[in-house]
């Protein structure tokens, strides 16, 4: 069990992200809640890992799935209530298990109390909450988008203003150059923090500095003078890790937010590796391959640009992202040997991994009738493209290889109805694969994804390499093989991934013929032919 009152703990952890309306129904509503993930936490201990993320679960109208909040200091009835959330982080204490809570710190929901106040009147204390502009019922202030698509701009006929929003109309950008608001927002996250909680991973935080009539967004010009406040006047009172979700963060960007001295976050979520199959310039929806080289070259990047001066997340599946076994794996065929793979490629880096509910099982993508889609980005999207002349077929092309849903899909925690999700009618369709890809299989099956994934978590806090060794990219060009090399004053270890569905002949370097094989979805040794999708961690002592 990790040792949480020490500094920078959270290096040698392990998180797990749980979206709680898809993990455990325990009440028939189709919809998961907090009871639920209480009965799973012992599945969770016997996997290994230190910190669970949770996806929002405060009070909210549900617009865009939680990340609209009500009240940040209620729980939504639909997870349960206060009781229940407490009850969540004392059991897993008892397990060595922290509770990391999601807050969207960017905007709140339009039915909060301080909107609800801010739109009665320009001389309400709460209506500077928020960022107003002048203009009339049919000019907008300017241009700008919103995410979720349409104007960014909403207008308010009771105070005879425009308030900006980056997503739904119902999701009000906060106004962060208010103190008032400021203090707000600390004096709710020391409440959580007097509550247990163990972190915090916060919404899009690169864009709370926005500046609108300039058309910034992200990497607005007081960002980090907010987020040292934030620490400052909460985070550096405990011992807490801290990440924050960043779009728009580069190298020297994550320098700040990570900065050893605490003065920020413990590390951010950075997408520029999740953004490397669609096409350059376009968004999501405009799919490519995966250009294998290049994303092994932003990872060394990464991995050698923050060594010693900063700290990685490390990640591959989120809420918002497809799941990776279908979008760089096999699902088919190779299914359990590229899971396999993928996992000892990330938990090899320096970094905090992530691991997403069903991850571990090797969950697959899905594909649905576009009624049966919950995510509003995709109903979005699919009028928008129909109506710009984008065949059908293509666009639903897309939403299979990367809508939001295909992570959203019910855990698949047995072979039996609804995947032993819910006994009522499941919020987002089960997997048709539930069968066969499920929790209880896996548990029973050595050679499963999930024993797999449990002996890398147990590896990090085994050998100090993992968490301290520097890194060095090998076989830079070569295109289906990603090998790299680890290393620290007193041992190395040695990766390597067969990123292909063929064999590729390769030799081991000379010194590490000797080596200590510690992990690989093979059940021999690496031979001068890598197989299918073969992956090892190789280690020796110096």
């Amino acid at each position: 069990m990790l040792d949480k009152t020490k500094k920078d703990w959270w290096k040698s952890a392990v998180a797990y992200q749980i979206y709680p309306k898809s993990f455990q129904d325990t009440t028939g509503s189709g919809v998961g809640d907090l009871q639920g993930i209480i009965k799973r936490l012992d599945y969770l201990k016997t996997l290994g890992i230190d910190v669970i993320w949770l996806s929002p679960v405060c009070a909210s109208p549900q617009v865009d799935n939680g990340y609209d909040i009500s009240d940040y200091r209620a729980i939504d009835p639909m997870f349960g209530d206060l009781d229940d959330m407490r009850q969540l982080i004392q059991e897993g204490k008892k397990r060595g298990i922290g509770i990391m809570m999601d807050l969207v710190l960017n905007h709140s929901s339009d039915q909060h109390r301080w909107f609800l106040e801010a739109k009665t009147s320009r001389d309400n204390p709460y209506h500077d909450y928020y960022v107003w502009r002048d203009g009339t019922p049919d000019a907008f202030p300017n241009d700008m988008q919103a995410t979720f698509g349409g104007p960014a701009w909403e207008w308010v006929p009771e105070v005879g203003q425009y308030y900006f929003h980056q997503f739904a109309p119902q999701q009000p950008d906060l106004n962060w150059e208010n103190p008032a608001l400021r203090r707000e927002i600390y004096d709710m996250i020391l409440w959580w923090m007097e509550q247990g909680v163990e972190g915090f991973r916060l919404d899009v935080i690169d864009q709370i500095a926005k500046e609108p009539d300039n058309k910034i967004t992200n990497n607005g010009p007081r960002l980090h003078e907010f987020l040292r406040e934030l620490s400052a006047e909460t985070f550096q009172k405990g011992c807490l890790v801290t990440v924050g979700e960043a779009w728009g963060a580069d190298i020297p960007r994550a320098k700040l937010y990570s900065a050893p001295d605490g003065s920020e976050l413990s590390m951010v979520f950075q997408f520029e590796q999740m953004v490397l199959d669609q096409q350059p310039g376009k968004d999501k929806w405009d799919l490519a391959p995966l250009p294998f080289v290049k994303m092994k070259q932003s990872y060394a990047r990464w991995q050698q640009g923050l060594h010693g001066c900063g700290w990685n997340s490390l990640f591959l599946d989120n809420h918002d992202l497809p799941r990776i076994v279908s979008r760089w794996g096999d699902d088919g065929e190779y299914r359990v040997q590229s899971a396999k793979l993928l996992a000892t490629m990330l938990h090899g880096m320096q970094g905090t991994p992530y691991i997403y509910q069903g991850e571990e099982l090797g969950m697959t993508n899905v594909r649905l009738p576009l009624e049966q889609y919950q995510d509003v980005e995709i109903h979005n999207m699919y009028k928008k493209r129909l109506a710009e002349g984008y065949p059908e077929e293509e666009i639903l092309r897309s939403i299979y290889a990367k809508g939001r849903d295909n992570a959203r899909t019910p855990m698949q925690w047995n072979g039996q109805e609804n995947a032993g999700f819910t006994t009522g009618t499941p919020w987002l369709p089960v997997n048709p694969n539930y069968t066969s890809i499920n929790a209880e299989a896996a548990l029973a099956d050595p050679d499963s994804v999930f024993w797999y994934y449990k002996k890398l978590i147990a590896l990090r806090k085994e050998y100090p390499v993992f968490v301290e060794g520097d890194f060095t990219l090998l076989e830079e060009e070569h295109p289906q093989l990603f090998v790299y090399r680890r290393s620290t004053k007193n041992e190395q270890i040695l990766v390597v991934c067969n990123f292909s569905g063929t064999d590729v002949s390769w030799s081991l370097p000379g010194e590490w013929t000797t080596a200590e094989m510690l992990i690989s979805n093979y059940p021999s040794q690496v031979q001068k032919t890598l197989r299918p999708w073969e992956a090892t961690i190789l280690h020796r002592a110096l």
